[in-house]
């Protein structure tokens, strides 16, 4: 009884320190129109780099196979201070909304079409799988992430521009940390056993990421993130540059480097596509569009060739009767996790599983223990949230394309290249789960804000060109973005 009566005391105590935190936060960010939710993003990093620094991994041993995706070893200094994060962000988060409902001008603009389909989905892939599931569990960390989605949603034009640029910055410092470690501490980095990649003997970059996956993911997010807001001074975007090219390839994840692909090129096409059709088809300055067309010939000219005379259907034969093709025909044994997820959706149609799926009790029991999750966000939901939470995850999919498409000029094109990225991680992630924060979640919070900021820009303001500020994004006369301060 004692014991209990010093849990419910300082639980009653933090939660009066957070409430209070929150309304004098709230106070002092009311004139200055923007508060302290950006800052969110280093502690997110913070939660990834720590315990690796921590754990003392050495990537060359047997062990890594279990330990890029089983439940690493906890070090007792993040049972301290992974708390006081979370109570920072929630602190963060909380402090925005109370803002909005106090300071916020009258007539504001709020998604709330946005907001609601955030409320649907996270009732029905967190709430109703914990209450109602085959295997109910209630935990407060399920709430971590609807607040900061709320709180993001409510974003404005120079909250969007900070959590860009704080996003980048700890990207980037997270990255030049792994490479800098990488004479000092190579085992903790480095795999040095890696023998798939596309050069032989180079080995995979983790840097300070559980998985190089995860550091190209991370990589590929830092690099877009700097095309949408790159550095003033020249020297060091041109380093920023570097360090995220050399995460990202030596990575060696053929995925993240797709993605980052498409999404760039979505970014530039929407962004310089029509002054380049505009100079292409100048009848006065021909040699761009020249170019083009003799180029474009040329292309479909050794594609032909190739089909003609490279006996690809043979080769493709080859490559899928081999052990590579055998991997890339199963998804590297992701259908076996499918297939199980599959057999949990039969046994639980309605709810799920429960939010404890792929835990370590049902990995053991499965004989999976590196399946953390379903390797899939559709076959995950399914599984973990049951046919409830697959329609609320496909109706929140449409929000999000609709929304993303319906900005893409306001912008800059950010929006869709967003939503691209996470649909590509979608197909073999769950960049989508929302029981917790981690570094999944940056892409998530990134394209939510983009889309309230971008919806709170007024219909009259969304297409000139003056209005847009160095990053190429839309703005409203009415807020202030970056160092610029337009009068009404």
């Amino acid at each position: 009884m004692i014991s209990l009566a010093i849990y419910v005391a300082i639980g009653v105590i933090a939660a009066l320190v957070l409430s209070v935190s929150m309304a004098g936060a709230a106070h002092l960010t009311s004139r200055q129109g923007h508060g302290y939710l950006h800052w969110i993003f280093y502690a997110m990093m913070l939660t990834v780099a720590l315990p690796i620094l921590l754990s003392g991994r050495d990537m060359t041993t047997t062990a890594l196979s279990l330990m890029e995706n089983g439940d690493p070893v906890r070090h007792p200094v993040m049972d301290v201070l992974q708390p006081l994060i979370s109570l920072f962000m929630l602190a963060a988060a909380g402090e925005r909304i109370i803002s909005h409902i106090m300071w916020s001008p009258k007539g504001a603009r709020v998604p709330v079409i946005l907001i609601s389909a955030l409320i649907l989905f996270w009732a029905g892939t967190v709430a109703a799988p914990a209450i109602f599931g085959a295997h109910p569990n209630i935990s407060h960390n399920y709430l971590y992430a609807l607040v900061i989605g709320i709180a993001v949603l409510l974003a404005t034009g120079v909250e969007r521009d900070l959590a860009f640029r704080a996003a980048r910055n700890a990207l980037l410092i997270f990255l030049a940390i792994g490479v800098l470690l990488i004479p000092v501490m190579p085992r903790l980095v480095l795999d040095m056993a890696y023998s798939q990649g596309l050069i032989p003997g180079v080995p995979r970059f983790a840097g300070l990421a559980a998985h190089p996956v995860s550091l190209g993911v991370l990589a590929q997010l830092s690099l877009l993130c700097l095309l949408a807001c790159p550095f003033n001074k020249v020297w060091l975007n041109r380093m920023a540059w570097g360090v995220g090219l050399f995460a990202l390839f030596m990575a060696q994840s053929k995925t993240s480097w797709i993605s980052f692909t498409l999404c760039s090129a979505c970014l530039l096409l929407i962004r310089q596509g029509p002054r380049f059709m505009k100079r292409a088809t100048d009848p006065v300055r021909t040699d761009v569009g020249i170019t083009v067309i003799v180029g474009f010939m040329a292309m479909v000219l050794l594609l032909t060739l190739v089909a003609m005379f490279g006996d690809v259907g043979g080769k493709v034969n080859d490559f899928l009767n081999s052990s590579e093709g055998a991997k890339l025909a199963s998804l590297t044994g992701r259908d076996h996790i499918w297939a199980i997820a599959y057999e949990e959706w039969l046994r639980n149609p309605i709810f799920g599983y429960g939010p404890t799926i792929w835990n370590e009790d049902f990995r053991t029991l499965i004989g999976m223990p590196n399946a953390t999750h379903g390797h899939n966000q559709f076959m995950d939901t399914l599984a973990r949230a049951g046919s409830v939470g697959a329609t609320a995850l496909v109706l929140y999919a449409l929000v999000l394309f609709v929304f993303s498409v319906r900005y893409i000029r306001v912008s800059g094109g950010l929006t869709l290249a967003l939503f691209l990225a996470l649909a590509l991680r979608s197909i073999s992630e769950v960049p989508l789960l929302m029981f917790g924060y981690g570094s999944e979640l940056i892409t998530h919070i990134l394209l939510l804000m983009t889309l309230a900021a971008a919806a709170s820009v007024p219909a009259a303001v969304r297409t000139p060109a003056s209005m847009r500020n160095r990053a190429g994004f839309a703005y409203s006369p009415r807020v202030s973005l970056g160092h610029t301060r337009v009068s009404p």
